[in-house]
C-alpha cells in the first residue's frame, strides 16, 4: 500500500485525502489547528497538527515525511503582507522534505500566477516568467518548490475552486456593479481532486498542468444559472463593458492530453452540496 502525506487537510487536502484512501492509499494528513484534528479523525482521516510559522510547530509532524509522495495543500490565503511568510514556510517545509523519504512532490499553485492581460488564445503553463507573472509571490513559490533536487515536482495551477458548499452565485449575491462579462476559468472540486489523484496514479511527475474546466461562460451566466437553479437572489447590477469575454483564458489542454478528462466540463453544469 503505497503512502501519501497532504500538508493541509482543507477544503481540498480532506476531500483528497478521502478519495485516496477510496483508491487504497494509506494516508496521513495535517492540520494548523488541533481542535481539526480530532474532527478529522472522527471523518475517517489519520491527521496530525502541524504547522508553519515559518519554522515547524506541532506533535509528531516528522511522520508526515515518511511516505515517498506529498501533496501540498498550503492555499493562497495562507500568504500574508508582501508574501514573505508565505515564501519563509515554504523555504522550511523544504527543509523537512530534503533528506526525508519523500522522492514526489504535488504542489498546488494557482492559475494567479498568469499575466491580467487579456488575449484571443488561451494562456498556456509555458506563458509565465518571472517579468510577465501575474503574481510574484506564486512564481516564486513554485521556483522555491522547484529548486530541491531530492524530489521530483509536479506543480497543479488550480483555477477557481467552485463545487461542494462553494457557490459562485453567493458571493456576489445582491450587489451592484457586479463584473460579469468576463470568462471564468474554474474548477470543480471533484475534478480537482480526481487530477491531483491521476498525477499520482500516473506519474506524471516534472511537470506542470493547469487544473481548469475546458469551458468557459461569462461570469453573469454562471451567476445567473446560480440564481435559477439554486433560489440564490442574482447581482443587483452588472458594470458595463466595451468588450464580451474579456480578461483572462486558461487552457486545460495540457492535463486532457495525458487521457484526463473532467467530470465538470463547463462551470454552467457544476453541482452543489448545499447552501451556506
Amino acid at each position: 500500500m503505497k503512502k501519501v502525506s497532504i500538508i493541509g487537510l482543507g477544503w481540498l487536502g480532506e476531500a483528497t485525502g478521502l478519495f485516496l484512501q477510496r483508491q487504497g492509499y494509506q494516508v496521513l494528513g495535517s492540520s494548523t489547528r488541533p481542535e481539526k484534528v480530532e474532527i478529522l479523525r472522527k471523518r475517517g482521516l489519520d491527521a496530525i497538527h502541524f504547522a508553519l510559522s515559518p519554522a515547524p510547530e506541532g506533535t509528531e509532524y516528522s511522520r508526515l515525511f515518511d511516505s515517498e509522495i506529498l501533496v501540498v495543500t498550503l492555499p493562497p490565503r495562507s500568504r500574508q503582507g508582501d508574501g514573505e511568510l508565505y515564501l519563509q514556510q515554504l523555504a522550511s517545509l523544504r527543509e523537512l522534505i530534503a533528506g526525508s523519504s519523500v522522492k514526489q512532490l504535488t504542489f498546488i499553485s494557482s492559475t494567479g500566477i498568469y499575466s491580467n492581460e487579456n488575449k484571443v488564445v488561451p494562456y498556456t503553463e509555458e506563458e509565465v516568467s518571472e517579468s510577465t507573472s501575474g503574481n510574484s509571490v506564486l512564481y516564486q513559490a513554485e521556483a522555491l518548490m522547484a529548486s530541491s533536487s531530492s524530489y521530483q515536482l509536479t506543480v497543479l495551477r488550480m483555477g477557481g475552486l467552485m463545487g461542494a458548499d462553494r457557490i459562485p452565485g453567493i458571493y456576489f449575491s445582491g450587489k451592484e456593479q457586479v463584473v460579469g462579462h468576463t470568462r471564468v476559468n474554474f474548477i470543480h472540486q471533484k475534478d480537482a481532486v480526481r487530477m491531483i489523484v491521476w498525477v499520482i496514479d500516473q506519474g506524471l511527475w516534472n511537470q506542470t498542468f493547469n487544473g481548469v474546466a475546458p469551458e468557459h461562460p461569462l461570469r453573469r451566466e454562471v451567476y445567473a444559472k446560480n440564481s435559477d437553479t439554486l433560489g440564490i437572489l442574482p447581482p443587483a447590477s452588472y458594470q458595463e463593458a466595451a468588450d464580451e469575454k474579456e480578461g483572462r483564458w486558461i487552457s486545460s489542454e495540457k492535463i486532457r492530453a495525458t487521457g484526463f478528462t473532467f467530470d465538470f466540463p463547463n462551470p454552467l453544469d457544476f453541482t452543489y452540496a448545499a447552501r451556506p
